[in-house]
């Protein structure tokens, strides 16, 4: 609050951060075309250099699959969100995640949800890029993405206008 005179910021609902370090690039450049055509909806890549999956922004998880390789969350916005770790993971069976949080879970943004070992990952053949999605993009006219620079969880990456 006003702890040594800052004031505390509301998040805007419609913000989506980072959820992993690395660099942004375009969802069309994901190698998949189940995500590079929107079919799931529109949103952003990240290639990971660090296997820390955090929240996006304050949500729900909707869903935590078993196997730790994606997760679904639902924001105060009302955005459905789906964080995807690599292309072809659910094969790994679960061996590389571990899983911090379950259906149900709020969480706060920058709260680790996931953490995947990249060099598990890519060892068994498989890349390891992230798309983040956006499953309802037609609730929002507008969608504005952030892509073409290194990021982090402080990093703004999408922006949602209802």
């Amino acid at each position: 609050s006003k702890l040594f005179g800052k004031t505390e910021e509301k998040a805007n609902p419609n913000h989506l951060y980072a959820p992993m370090a690395g660099a942004a690039v375009s969802i069309t450049e994901v190698p998949d075309p189940t995500f590079a055509e929107g079919m799931l909806g529109n949103g952003i890549a990240v290639i990971p250099t660090d296997g820390k999956v955090c929240a996006p922004c304050d949500a729900t998880v909707d869903m935590m699959f078993t196997t730790g390789h994606a997760v679904s969350l639902i924001a105060e916005s009302g955005a459905e969100i789906l964080i995807h770790v690599g292309l072809e993971t659910v094969g790994l069976e679960g061996k590389p995640f571990t899983v911090h949080v379950k259906d149900g879970d709020k969480v706060k943004k920058g709260q680790l949800l996931i953490e995947a070992d990249l060099e598990a990952i890519k060892a068994a053949g498989l890349p390891t890029i992230t798309p983040v999605l956006i499953c309802n993009t037609d609730d929002y006219p507008t969608f504005k993405t952030h892509v073409g620079t290194a990021v982090t969880n402080a990093d703004l990456v999408i922006e949602l206008g209802k």
